[in-house]
């Protein structure tokens, strides 16, 4: 059975109408650790790319490259977003494309993905762990983990779609970064963060830069927010010094590569 992901959707594309967007020279990919904030990237671009050029098709992954390869045509530019996986393909496919990946804090990305595979907005072969199926305890191990034959482990998931792209021409994006400048959109820290964001992906930052911004990042669009979320069990805020020690067994050394530690 594949995974179906139900939510409602946003008002981003008539939200954006008021903005006078730039259009791309060059095709630009939004990667990202998969719940690692990819809506919230997403949406903050959208603000700034002509509506015409954001990829029209589903999030792009690497069982998906084959159908989607016009979303990296150098002859018509388009930003799109996914959650591409390294390998030879996808390497000769974003070889000409501006290529951001959005990373997370391990610790939180378990709690994230925690909070995702126990919502209703998330069906799979999972389902039976939901309302109180399983443990919160155990399920948080089946996130750092996997759990077999349903769902991948934190290594691979970090290793394939994250640390393969760091020796690239890739620009690593941390989550935390987006969402501490958010909190001070008046600073020049945060704007020069924006500044070099839209750099990276070819676009100079208007003077309407923090309107866009605050539209795009605002949480009742996006359909994966943890307050958007059904979620059938309560889930800690923060991860345990337990599940921490297992975090830190199971991948030593990602979170001082990624710059967390």
């Amino acid at each position: 059975m594949n995974a179906i992901i139900r939510g409602k959707p946003d008002n981003l594309d008539a939200i954006g109408e008021r903005f006078d967007r730039a259009r791309l020279a060059q095709p630009v990919f939004l990667n990202s650790v998969p719940k690692a904030g990819t809506h919230l990237i997403r949406n903050i671009m959208r603000m700034f790319v002509a509506r015409d050029q954001h990829w029209p098709g589903e999030y792009i992954q690497h069982a998906l490259l084959a159908r989607s390869r016009e979303a990296f045509r150098p002859d018509k530019p388009m930003i799109s977003w996914g959650h591409m996986l390294f390998s030879d393909e996808s390497a000769v496919a974003l070889r000409d494309v501006r290529h951001i990946v959005l990373v997370r804090d391990p610790y939180d990305w378990v709690l994230a993905r925690t909070r995702f595979y126990l919502s209703d907005e998330f069906q799979g072969r999972l389902n039976h762990i939901k309302d109180g199926g399983a443990a919160i305890e155990d399920v948080i191990m089946m996130m750092i983990l996997g759990a077999h034959g349903a769902v991948p482990d934190l290594r691979d998931v970090f290793s394939m779609n994250a640390v393969a792209w760091m020796g690239s021409r890739a620009v690593i994006v941390r989550y935390e970064d987006i969402v501490e400048n958010l909190k001070d959109l008046g600073s020049r820290r945060a704007e020069a963060f924006f500044g070099r964001l839209l750099a990276d992906c070819g676009l100079e930052l208007p003077a309407d830069w923090r309107e866009r911004v605050e539209a795009g990042a605002d949480r009742r669009e996006s359909r994966t927010a943890s307050e958007n979320l059904k979620v059938t069990a309560e889930v800690p805020k923060v991860l345990s010094d337990v599940h921490k020690r297992v975090v830190d067994y199971h991948v030593p050394g990602l979170r001082a590569l990624l710059g967390y530690a």
